[in-house]
This record gives structure tokens, C-alpha cells and sequence, in this order.
């Protein structure tokens, strides 16, 4: 697929009472993440919007805390723990042939962020609060382009592109 510049709409919404969060900022960052990402062919050429016929592309970030992600862990996922991250990829999940553009755009889906979880690994890996939203927040992207971590070649190749992705943005 070659790179084509298209509408980027993205959505946030942050829950979490316990933190005033600049969503504008980060709402760049994914903005420039996503630009990045789609200059690469091992990612275009590969990701859920290759052969896609759009103008635009959105997606949601929901920031919460780790209760609401354990939750959303148990109630879709079958999982009995708090997430720091948890992705609805809708259009990457979908049959090619099922997938839905509506008036040009795709909506990618959503990815909902447990910013205590956040607080709390940025002090266990010494690292800045908007470091590690930025690192999941790429992640997320990834994830909602239909990139997964089932293998540690597969791994290795999403954690690679994270890091790329922040130091070409500057985090």
C-alpha cells in the first residue's frame, strides 16, 4: 500500500478522576505516532488498511483505572486481572469482506488506558509518565492496525516499531 495522507480523527475521553490528563497533547502524539507508522511498507503493505478505500480514519483512546480494565478483562476477554491496556481493534478483527467503511472513513476502534497503571510502571521503569503513555499509546496504534505479539519474532517487531516511533516524535 503506499503511504496515502489521509483524515486522522481521534477521539479520547479520560475517566480517571485522579488525574487531570492533557488529552490535546497526547491526541498529537497518536497523531504523529500513526503518521509515522504509515511510512513504513512492512507496516502498510501488511496492516488492516491495505486494499481499503478511504479518505479518513478514526479511532478512540479511553482513559480509566486498573478496576475498570479488570472489568472490561473479565466481561470480553475471559481474563481475571487489571489490564494497562486493553485494544478493541474492530476493523482489524473483521473479515475483510464484513469490514465497513462509512462515508470514506474507518473507525479502527478503540483502545482504553489504565493511567494508575500507567503512574505505576513509569516509577518501575524510572521512565516519565508521558513516556509510557506515549510507549502505550503506540502499542495501541499497532494493535488497532492489526499488529499483534503472539511470537517473539512478532514481539520483537511491535516493541522495534514503538521505539522507532517515539524517538522519531521526540519522547
Amino acid at each position: 500500500m503506499t503511504p496515502k495522507m489521509v483524515k486522522l480523527n481521534i477521539f479520547s475521553e479520560n475517566i480517571f478522576e485522579n488525574l487531570d490528563l492533557n488529552e490535546k497533547k497526547f491526541i498529537q502524539i497518536a497523531k504523529k505516532i500513526f503518521k509515522f507508522y504509515m511510512t513504513f511498507p512492512e507496516i502498510t503493505n501488511i496492516c488492516c488498511l491495505e486494499g481499503s478505500d478511504y479518505d479518513a480514519v478514526s479511532f478512540d483512546f479511553l482513559y480509566c483505572d486498573s478496576k475498570k480494565t479488570h472489568e472490561i478483562n473479565k466481561e470480553y476477554r475471559e481474563k481475571d486481572y487489571p489490564a494497562d491496556i486493553i485494544t478493541f481493534a474492530i476493523y482489524a478483527d473483521t473479515e475483510p469482506s464484513e469490514r465497513i467503511i462509512f462515508d470514506g472513513e474507518i473507525n479502527l476502534g478503540e483502545v482504553i488506558i489504565a493511567l494508575d497503571k500507567v503512574q505505576e510502571e513509569a516509577l518501575k521503569k524510572n521512565v516519565s509518565f508521558d513516556y509510557e503513555l506515549s510507549f502505550l499509546i503506540s502499542h495501541g496504534i499497532l494493535h488497532l492496525l492489526g499488529f499483534d505479539h503472539q511470537t517473539e519474532e512478532d514481539y520483537n517487531f511491535v516493541i522495534g516499531m514503538q521505539n522507532k516511533a517515539l524517538e522519531s516524535i521526540g519522547v
